[in-house]
């Protein structure tokens, strides 16, 4: 009897074969490794316990036609001739004569029944594959955790980074602050009639503040400017208008002197 097995990639690499679940494909692989010289194995069940595999793992491979069944429980590899051909004089006879006799080979190589009406105890090859085959690995689908469209929608625009979020600036985000030119200082105070407000003051006394409010960085500049403007309106001295004798009969020399900023005769002898 042969000790080395072969196998054929035209199968293993077909996608029936590898949409299989893993542990049916593990469980196929361990079946080939183990079979006689004609592809038979007469202890199925020894093996999948063996390796750890389920009745489904069987079933599934019987299904897809991978494995031939018997009602002996003896199964056989279909794709055998295809994976291996042994040597004549290094053959040994399988010891499963009557399900041989039940066996043929197609154009392809691959084993057939010769009588369609032999009962199947795993099904036949062309019932469809249940729910019951499910990969034990893969998560069976919960009907109340499904997702409604607009969710779904929602969930692949975020994946896309297309979500309407992204192209709605956050409410949070406050705008950044740019700070202003001496020109820009002077066409809006022109603009708004802010004759109080030096552009020149304005913007040298923000700049050695680090355009900082108290200990809070400025936001808007225009909002400063309003204020300059408020503030140097209502500190600004009253201005007096020139007096005249028809105004103040009682205007004295002293009050026309402080008024123009000079000095009386009284004042320069004092010093």
């Amino acid at each position: 009897m042969a000790e080395k097995r072969m196998f054929s990639r035209d199968v293993i690499d077909s996608d029936m074969f590898l949409d299989l679940p893993s542990s049916a494909q593990a469980l196929y692989f361990h079946l080939a490794m183990r079979a006689d010289d004609d592809g038979f194995v007469n202890s199925p069940k020894m093996i999948r316990r063996m390796v750890g595999a389920s009745d489904d793992d069987v079933r599934i491979l019987c299904a897809k036609a991978f494995l031939i069944p018997f009602e002996s429980g003896v199964i056989v590899i279909r794709h055998w001739r295809i994976h291996n051909t042994v040597r004549k004089d290094m053959k040994k006879p399988t010891y499963c004569k009557a399900e041989m006799a039940m066996l043929e080979v197609d154009d392809s190589g691959a084993y057939e029944l010769r009588n369609e009406s032999v009962t199947n105890p795993y099904r036949t090859r062309n019932e469809p594959v249940t729910e019951s085959y499910r990969d034990r690995n893969e998560p069976v689908p919960n009907p109340s955790h499904r997702l409604d469209k607009n969710r779904l929608d929602k969930i692949r625009l975020e994946e896309r980074g297309d979500s309407d979020e992204s192209h709605t600036p956050s409410r949070s985000k406050s705008k950044k602050f740019i700070k202003p030119t001496i020109d820009e200082i002077e066409c809006y105070c022109n603009e708004k009639g802010y004759t109080d407000v030096n552009a020149q003051q304005f913007f040298d006394y923000y700049e050695s503040k680090g355009w900082r409010v108290g200990n809070a960085p400025m936001k808007d500049w225009h909002a400063a400017a309003r204020l300059w403007q408020q503030r140097t309106a209502n500190y600004a001295p009253p201005q007096r208008s020139p007096p005249t004798m028809a105004a103040d009969k009682n205007m004295n020399i002293q009050e026309l002197a402080d008024y123009f900023g000079v000095q009386t005769g009284a004042e320069l002898c004092k010093h």
